[in-house]
């Protein structure tokens, strides 16, 4: 399922982590993004030497992932945020030029609160995992 991002969240370059979304459910969201050596090079920084993609952009990305995933289901609106985050781990580094495969479970949505979890993939191999909540800022 191919979609404009831009038109379910509010981010945007260079700050637009998800790149298409392929599946929604009541119970599950699943999307991709594949951060680019040249144009996210901007990230960069966070390690240098190894080429890594830094973990809490992950994160960040499977939230935008799990909020674009729940615009799309029409099971909410307004403006949500990230306001909390719970057991994160990270398994692998994630390079750049490579496919990341998110999945994400809606846990709890109501017109407040929106609570999940996700894994993020590589290479078929699990490189991250967290749980946690947006709340709803403003209509």
């Amino acid at each position: 399922m191919e979609n404009q991002i831009e038109s379910l969240i509010p981010h945007r370059y260079p700050f637009l982590f998800v790149d298409s979304i392929e599946s929604t459910s009541i119970e599950e969201i699943v999307g991709f993004k594949t951060f680019r050596s040249i144009g996210d090079g901007f990230l960069k920084g966070s390690f240098p030497e190894s080429g890594f993609i830094p973990g809490m952009i992950l994160i960040e990305s499977m939230a935008q992932c799990g909020g674009a995933g729940i615009k799309i289901l029409g099971l909410t609106n307004g403006f949500f945020a990230l306001v909390s985050l719970q057991e994160v781990r990270f398994y692998k580094g994630v390079n750049y030029d490579v496919k990341v495969k998110y999945v994400i479970n809606n846990l709890r949505v109501s017109d407040r609160l929106i609570k999940q979890t996700g894994i993020a993939y590589s290479n078929g191999e699990k490189v991250a995992e967290a749980s946690w909540v947006c709340a709803k800022l403003a209509n």
